[in-house]
């Protein structure tokens, strides 16, 4: 049986990880807000840009620029979005788990992958897939420049036909409590027609599915002059907008983890003080019995 002492020491240890899970919590907390706001106010422009390019896409010719040009998907790049640190529940866990699926799924199309995030870059890192390019504290200190430097890599092995298709995969913030693994089509551009119905896990956004009637644009300037600066920029906001819904999902998924590990080392607290109770009673009427009985034998 445990001794008085063993129990306070428990019990002065469990005190010390609460307070560590209650900082935790209240740093999230802090940062969430921050982070929800980016990523909210990243939506309206990275949708509108989705519907104009699919909208532009419909009428372009392939040849109008290389992000419209359509290939058989036999070489696939896979950007795979996670956290930098862990004790955020089942965040990290699940996009490791659903970029193993992916690649799974598309092994027969060579798939590559660049990690964004340094949890999923330790992962990959065990396994046999090509990793083409590791980014590291990027949802930490997001920053569009970032981005734009993901983007650039990206386009550029497209426009090299070294691939055919990119896919990006992340969890999109919903609420605290919830967040929504996704997996969108970033190349080639998919025609606002066939963009019904895109790849997904069942998560997709709303914006992606648009059922408002086509729009017939007026080019000032040449279609190739306005796609080389348009569609690069949509794959720059798209991979932005992930990022920032990944990293307010991450805050949101550590608040709430904190918040449940500060509730139950409460509970075990009270469990162990109930317990080192009952053992303090039992000590003092053991003495007891043993001071009456003592008595007894000298009366």
């Amino acid at each position: 049986m445990a001794t008085q002492l063993d129990i306070k020491r428990r019990i002065r240890s469990v005190k010390n990880t609460q307070q560590i899970t209650r900082a935790m919590k209240f740093v999230a907390a802090a940062r969430l807000r921050r982070a929800q706001e980016r990523a909210v106010s990243a939506r309206p422009y990275a949708r509108a840009i989705l519907r104009m390019v699919r909208s532009a896409a419909l009428r372009a010719p392939e040849d109008a620029h290389a992000l419209l040009r359509r290939r058989p998907e036999k070489r696939i790049l896979l950007l795979a979005v996670s956290g930098e640190r862990g004790l955020c529940g089942a965040f990290n866990s699940n996009v490791i788990r659903r970029t193993v699926e992916f690649l799974r799924e598309h092994s027969a199309e060579n798939p590559e992958i660049i990690t964004l995030g340094r949890k999923i870059r330790d992962a990959m890192r065990k396994q046999a897939w090509k990793i083409v390019a590791e980014h590291v504290d990027i949802t930490a200190r997001l920053e569009p420049s970032r981005a734009a430097e993901i983007a650039k890599e990206v386009i550029a092995a497209y426009e090299a036909d070294e691939i055919d298709a990119v896919y990006i995969v992340f969890n999109e913030f919903k609420s605290v409590l919830s967040q929504n693994l996704t997996l969108q089509k970033l190349l080639p551009i998919e025609p606002e027609q066939a963009a019904v119905g895109a790849v997904g896990t069942g998560h997709e956004d709303a914006h992606e599915k648009s059922h408002e009637p086509a729009v017939e644009y007026l080019y000032e300037q040449p279609p190739a002059e306005l796609f080389g600066h348009l569609l690069p920029r949509y794959v720059q906001v798209q991979i932005f907008r992930a990022l920032a819904e990944s990293a307010a999902a991450e805050h949101a998924a550590r608040m709430t983890a904190m918040d449940s590990a500060t509730r139950n080392a409460g509970e075990l607290i009270d469990k162990l003080t109930l317990y080192m109770n009952k053992v303090r009673q039992a000590a003092i009427t053991k003495e007891i019995i043993e001071v009456v009985s003592g008595a007894a034998s000298a009366g």
